[in-house]
């Protein structure tokens, strides 16, 4: 059994998420300190107590669930549990990247702090806009999350009306995303500029076990790859199915997400229709995961995080 960990990225972010770990696992705990302290707040509170609408605020979203699945791995790697293969949807990549070893932790939680801040700045509110769209093949599109999601973003109206002719065309539905920016498409070119120097600044090594990237379904073995393809990544596709599918390729057997939420783990049938999923977000998750894959898979020696 060859086990691949798949991280959520923005839009998966609860109130609570990962308290079930840090009341139990110190390793978990040791992470939400961790990031206390890089970002001079408690974001463990946030995380803990919300207020909801604080936590949906990108800036805080964004580092908010990189620490709630570095958290979750971390309680993982206790138990036993490591990957062969990491990737992650979007914001998730850093995670992926985290775990593997390639990037420190408190290196990472700060860039996405600022890459929310960017990212969110880039297009003032209201101005752009996203939209999934079911059933239907589209050749430019912000997220290819299965053959039967595809996101698409840009400026407000043209989203909408992209949505209108969706619908007008036989998909099967068709929704505006209740996000603040437009996400992975050309307007987020002035955020990768100003993401670029917080990238100078950090600590890159070589990734202990491999990578698959968002931007191309490619494999980042070296840090070279580090950087470029993060920046890439801010005003590009999110090439999920194309990365799904390599980590196949590449031999990961079994999937398990590792992270708050379960979208990740429902694409993974829409992508490979006999994929061996799981999902570990609290505790009885773990237990569950560890019971369905006997112990811990083929795995590349590392810690969860740097």
């Amino acid at each position: 059994m060859t086990i691949a960990f798949l991280f959520p990225g923005q839009g998966s972010q609860a109130v609570g998420m990962g308290k079930g770990f840090y009341d139990t696992v110190p390793g978990a705990k040791a992470v939400f300190e961790e990031a206390n302290e890089a970002l001079g707040f408690d974001l463990a509170r946030l995380v803990f107590d919300g207020p909801e609408a604080e936590l949906a605020l990108t800036a805080n979203t964004q580092p908010a669930v990189l620490t709630a699945s570095v958290a979750v791995a971390a309680a993982c790697a206790e138990r036993g549990l490591r990957p062969a293969f990491t990737a992650g949807h979007s914001l998730g990549e850093y995670t992926a990247l985290v775990v593997a070893g390639a990037l420190r932790f408190a290196d990472a939680v700060r860039i996405v702090r600022k890459r929310g801040e960017f990212m969110q700045e880039a297009v003032p509110v209201g101005t752009g806009a996203m939209a999934a769209i079911m059933g239907l093949e589209l050749p430019a599109v912000a997220n290819v999350n299965s053959s039967m999601q595809i996101v698409i973003a840009g400026h407000r109206a043209a989203v909408e009306r992209g949505v209108a002719l969706a619908k007008e065309r036989g998909g099967r539905m068709s929704v505006m995303l209740p996000v603040s920016a437009p996400f992975h498409c050309s307007l987020m070119t002035p955020a990768g500029a100003r993401l670029a120097r917080e990238l100078d600044a950090a600590q890159i090594a070589d990734p202990k076990l491999p990578v698959v990237r968002n931007v191309d379904a490619g494999v980042t073995r070296t840090a070279a790859d580090v950087r470029p393809f993060l920046l890439r990544q801010v005003a590009s596709p999110v090439r999920w199915t194309d990365g799904v599918r390599r980590l196949a390729e590449e031999g990961a057997t079994t999937f398990v997400e590792v992270g708050p939420g379960r979208v990740l783990t429902g694409l993974l049938r829409r992508i490979i229709t006999d994929a061996r999923g799981h999902s570990v977000e609290d505790p009885a998750g773990l237990d569950k995961t560890l019971a369905a894959v006997g112990g811990a898979g083929d795995a590349a020696p590392g810690a969860a995080r740097r």
